[in-house]
C-alpha cells in the first residue's frame, strides 16, 4: 500500500472533492472485473472516486483495504459510501501537489471570447 504524508492526503482530499465516482461497487463485490476497471482508471486518472453500494460498512473498509493493497494505491477518504484512492502515475505530467510540470504544452488557461457589447 502507498504511504503519503498528511499533507499530501489533505491535498488530494481537496482536489477529489469535485470528482465525480468513476468506478461503482454493486451487490456482487469487488470482484476481479471491478478491480480491472479500477486499475485501468488510476492509470488514467490518478485521482478516482468509487461509489460502492450496500449498507455494511466492514463491507466497505475491507473493499477500501483490498483495493489499496492489491492496486498499490493510496487510501485518500473514506466518506459515506464513497472512496477516494490515488496512485501516482509515473507517465503522467500531473504532480501529487496538482501542478504540472514544466514540460507540459498548456501553461494558460483557454481564453474564451467574449460577446461584443456595444
Amino acid at each position: 500500500m502507498l504511504q503519503l504524508s498528511s499533507a499530501q492526503r489533505s491535498e488530494l482530499r481537496a482536489q477529489a472533492h469535485n470528482l465525480n465516482p468513476v468506478v461503482s461497487i454493486a451487490e456482487n463485490g469487488l470482484t476481479d472485473s471491478v478491480l480491472k476497471e479500477i486499475d485501468t482508471c488510476l492509470k488514467a486518472h490518478q485521482l478516482i472516486k468509487i461509489r460502492v453500494y450496500g449498507d455494511s460498512r466492514d463491507d466497505r473498509i475491507a473493499y477500501y483495504e483490498q483495493i489499496c493493497a492489491q492496486l498499490e494505491a493510496a487510501p485518500i477518504q473514506h466518506i459515506g459510501k464513497l472512496l477516494v484512492v490515488y496512485r501516482p502515475n509515473p507517465n503522467a505530467n500531473a504532480t501529487v501537489d496538482g501542478k504540472k510540470s514544466q514540460n507540459s504544452k498548456r501553461s494558460e488557461p483557454r481564453k474564451t471570447k467574449r460577446a461584443h457589447q456595444g
